[in-house]
């Protein structure tokens, strides 16, 4: 782990007694309102004021804004390029505004959409910075959202950089064949904050991502890289709660560090969790359960490409060398791709962790919400999410129907969530809590 990171001090073994401590487990309320399949794949979901929503459907490339009954639909932004609402060539961002309206932003054409309460396109500006749009334009890694001062929050880029081979020569510490450089994959990344009006940017925080380690091969003259899978790596996430503070979950003790809009850090205690520890068989079959997943998920996004199916595909980057080890005709490629390859099973935590990456989503009553790996007993299936108020105290333990992801939130307690079979992708509405302010 990098040194900007904050030191954590890492506990010899969960306490699994803390389970004692949290609430029940409670089962949702049934949907009070479904809409048909028409989404390929949601991602976000903002409610308007006037009971309306809008959702960020990545694979269609579209804004979709529903009615209250989310019977009605109204097409915000399109696909269709070249005209003044299209949505742009690749995925984006959608994420709360100033008062009640919205903001989508467009990464591959630098510019924002301000939405607004009413569902309309009001206005288009510019990124404020356009070397982190990539960045801060996904709802699917570190969600961008906006502080009390008018900062937009997000995570930053993952800063690859390259490995010169030692002293300059061929061959050296961190090279690859040949000497050439390869790239170095950190294991934190930043949480940004920038100023939409002046763009001054700071940084808010560190926070751990995955690690990507390499495998490199030569063959006849070319180099291959590709990454080796690690199933389980224990990470931290972040969320902007309502009042604007950034609420940094950290996956080594499960517990919240607070970062104010003023900039001040205070951690809150370890949030009660119920461990599971890992024996070296159970590691083996998390490594072998992945694999099968992920090959059923490549076979699926083979037979349909059109749909992105989570996991199925992996970057592979291969180098021509040339006789003096330089490298030539670098290419990155994203279909053909070579046999899956994990870490050791042995490199796994010894505890199932208690959340994976992109787990954490501020709801609009100013609670944390964190999709949890915890499993209730009795085979009721679904993904539990604990509730965490300001305090950092576990105020509720939710769990949603099996198959359904929450996407957002409405005031008083209400969650939108995603759902998806053969026919596409809808959303339901629910009643998931009582608006209990912290």
């Amino acid at each position: 782990m990098r040194k900007l990171l904050p030191l954590l001090v890492a506990a010899a073994a969960p306490v699994a007694a803390q389970q004692s401590s949290a609430p029940p487990v409670r089962l949702i309320n049934a949907p009070e309102a479904s809409s048909k399949p028409v989404l390929g794949n949601a991602v976000a979901a903002r409610q308007l004021p006037n009971g309306n929503v809008v959702v960020n459907d990545i694979t269609k490339r579209q804004l979709v804004m529903f009615d209250p009954t989310l019977g009605t639909t109204t097409i915000i932004a399109d696909s269709v390029s070249g005209g003044a609402n299209s949505y742009g060539p690749s995925a984006g961002a959608l994420t709360g505004f100033f008062g009640d309206s919205l903001l989508f932003i467009d990464p591959r054409d630098l510019s924002m959409f301000i939405i607004d309460p009413k569902g309309a396109i009001a206005r288009v500006a510019a990124v404020p910075r356009s070397q982190d749009a990539m960045a801060m334009g996904s709802n699917v890694l570190g969600a961008p959202a906006l502080d009390s001062k008018g900062r937009l929050v997000y995570r930053a880029g993952p800063g690859v950089r390259m490995m010169a081979p030692a002293g300059g020569g061929r061959g050296g510490s961190g090279a690859g064949p040949g000497g050439m450089p390869m790239p170095d994959f950190p294991d934190s990344t930043a949480i940004m904050r920038v100023d939409l009006a002046t763009r001054k940017v700071d940084t808010v925080a560190f926070f751990k991502i995955p690690k990507t380690k390499m495998n490199i091969t030569q063959t006849d003259g070319r180099v291959s890289m590709t990454n080796e899978i690690n199933p389980m790596p224990i990470v931290d996430d972040f969320a902007v709660i309502s009042d604007g503070s950034v609420a940094i979950v950290r996956g080594q003790d499960y517990h919240v560090d607070w970062v104010s809009p003023e900039g001040g850090m205070a951690p809150t205690a370890k949030i009660p969790f119920d461990w599971q520890r890992l024996t070296d068989e159970d590691k083996i079959a998390v490594i072998d359960s992945s694999k099968s997943a992920m090959e059923r998920q490549r076979a699926a996004a083979a037979a349909n490409p059109s749909v992105a199916t989570e996991g199925a595909q992996r970057m592979v980057m291969s180098f021509s060398m040339s006789g003096d080890g330089a490298a030539r005709g670098t290419t990155m490629a994203a279909g053909a791709l070579p046999p899956l390859a994990f870490i050791n099973a042995a490199e796994l935590p010894d505890y199932r962790p208690a959340f994976r990456q992109g787990a954490a989503r501020a709801d609009l009553d100013g609670n944390l919400w964190v999709r949890t790996s915890a499993v209730r007993t009795g085979g009721v299936t679904g993904t539990i999410y604990d509730v965490v108020n300001r305090k950092g105290e576990l105020v509720d333990r939710l769990q949603i129907p099996a198959g359904r992801q929450i996407i957002g939130f409405g005031r008083g307690g209400v969650v939108y969530m995603s759902a998806s079979d053969e026919k596409g992708t809808w959303i339901e509405r629910a009643k998931a809590r009582e608006s209990v302010r912290p």
